[in-house]
């Protein structure tokens, strides 16, 4: 795939990410509470980590290693988060998303992911895609849940310098 296309939903749409948009990822990936659900987002989260994690993407799109996507709301282009397929194999994906904390709530992750997933299995060709949340986090074992995976089990790992558990969940074609 030479071009990442833009995804759309009923009220969203999924486009690759540009520079301009470091100050909004900055400013939402930044909220504690958004680092305190994730596996992958660093607190604080500091100047020119938002540039720096774009560019990555970028070229791990090129290089099919990875898939993500800026998550907007269509009406009005408002970038609210990202949704992504990460670690690529011809075997596998891993699904991954934040979406910022005022718009938490309305279903947005859901649409997202559950766009993303369909467009890995049937587009992009993935026979598996995986996903993790942290154990605490529970409404986003709801998204995975409800876009179509099943429960596989429990891996301890460590996050932000401590040991924590994290669910593991599947999808197959």
């Amino acid at each position: 795939m030479e071009t990442q296309p833009k995804l759309h939903t009923k009220r969203l749409t999924l486009r690759p990410f540009s520079l301009t948009d470091a100050p909004r990822v900055q400013a939402l990936a930044g909220d504690r509470r958004v680092s305190a659900m994730t596996a992958n987002i660093p607190y604080p989260y500091k100047d020119g980590m938002a540039e720096s994690w774009i560019a990555s993407r970028a070229v791990a799109f090129s290089r099919g290693e990875a898939i993500v996507y800026a998550v907007t709301l269509s009406e009005t282009s408002e970038l609210i988060g990202t949704v992504s397929l990460t670690e690529l194999t011809a075997a596998d994906g891993n699904l991954g998303y934040w979406i910022g904390f005022p718009y938490w709530g309305n279903g947005y992750c859901t649409e997202a992911a559950g766009a993303l997933v369909e467009f890995g299995l049937k587009e992009f060709g993935l026979p598996l895609i995986y996903a993790r949340h942290l154990k605490e986090n529970r409404p986003s074992g709801r998204v995975i849940l409800n876009i179509g995976f099943q429960y596989t089990g429990t891996v301890s790992t460590n996050v932000h310098g401590e040991r924590r558990v994290l669910e593991h969940y599947e999808r197959r074609t």
